[in-house]
């Protein structure tokens, strides 16, 4: 494999995190697998929502609401130039507190929403920062962060600049936490590290948190004993649900199982079900960060329906970050 240069990285790491979310678009938070295998027994990613899924109506290559979020700050940051959270959020809220609104709101969504019109009643509009987000430790920032890396990857200020994103929509401690270990990962996967060593780096810091080292010693530890599980039984074993406790390992495992294969990867997230968007753009930006663009097949990018639009946000991001 031919070492990507760090733009290449950065732009695998953005088109690594969308490609993530869409190919789990039909099969998004279906938990039986033998429903899954049902209704999909020839899965390729990208399948089209089942009458009564959370994303009806939607067509192969739309995103999932995490997907539809990770646009909406891909392009502030592009047509900011930094992190804006109040311009991010008031993008947040005007998308998707709308009555035209066509989709899914989850937990973290519902209470952003709520929070924010209830912090804009008691204050000027113009004063509110959009820092406090659902009380939620799920997957919602982990879907969208990579443009926060690719910005702040080399200066100090990253790890309050990824709490800042992260208490946007959430608040909670867990999800600051993992957001921050998440940033480092990419970070240096960014830098050329291996995935191995990047990992191993990442949890020696990690488990020195004084809230959540101890959870996340043992999350790393579960990780590594597992890896030679198949995808889909060490993700029934750590957890194919939402919480960053459970869908952080679960994702990471896939990735370790296989650092060097892109889409062979995301499609084993795919079928371990589910809340795989979440896992699979989380997975997506590690193994893009790692590879480089170059190792996405650009089938996979042009299945994406709104690819028009993120290449434009990227190309103006790529003159803000690069090396």
């Amino acid at each position: 494999m031919t070492n990507p240069t760090t733009q290449s990285r950065v732009e695998g790491m953005i088109w690594g995190q969308f490609i993530g979310d869409a190919m789990c678009l039909g099969t998004h938070w279906i938990y039986n697998l033998a429903d899954l295998q049902a209704f999909y027994p020839d899965l390729k990613g990208f399948e089209l929502p089942r009458p009564g899924h959370y994303h009806e109506g939607k067509q192969s290559g739309d995103f999932t609401h995490y997907g539809e979020a990770a646009l909406l700050l891909l392009e502030s940051m592009a047509e900011r130039g930094d992190l804006d959270t109040r311009d991010y959020g008031k993008r947040f809220v005007a998308h998707f507190g709308s009555a035209e609104y066509f989709g899914y709101l989850d937990s973290a969504t519902r209470g952003t929403l709520e929070n924010a019109r209830l912090g804009i009643n008691h204050e000027p509009p113009q004063d509110f920062d959009f820092q406090s987000g659902a009380d939620d430790d799920q997957l919602a920032t982990a879907t969208s962060l990579a443009p926060v890396v690719a910005r702040y990857k080399a200066t100090p200020s990253l790890a309050e600049e990824v709490a800042r994103a992260t208490r946007v929509r959430q608040k909670h401690p867990r999800s600051i936490a993992y957001m921050q270990i998440h940033a480092r990962l990419l970070v240096e996967l960014l830098s050329g590290t291996d995935l191995h060593s990047a990992v191993h780096r990442v949890q020696e810091t990690a488990v020195q948190d004084p809230e959540f080292g101890p959870e996340l010693a043992l999350r790393f530890r579960d990780v590594f004993e597992r890896k030679h599980l198949s995808t889909i039984e060490a993700t029934a074993q750590l957890g194919q649900s939402c919480p960053l406790k459970n869908s952080f390992p679960s994702a990471l495992v896939a990735v370790i199982q296989t650092p060097d294969d892109f889409e062979s990867t995301l499609l084993r997230i795919v079928a371990a079900g589910g809340d795989n968007a979440g896992r699979a753009a989380m997975a997506g930006a590690w193994l893009g960060a790692h590879l480089g663009l170059e190792a996405i097949p650009q089938s996979l990018r042009e299945k994406l329906r709104h690819k028009d639009r993120i290449q434009t946000a990227l190309s103006s991001l790529a003159r803000q970050t690069a090396p």
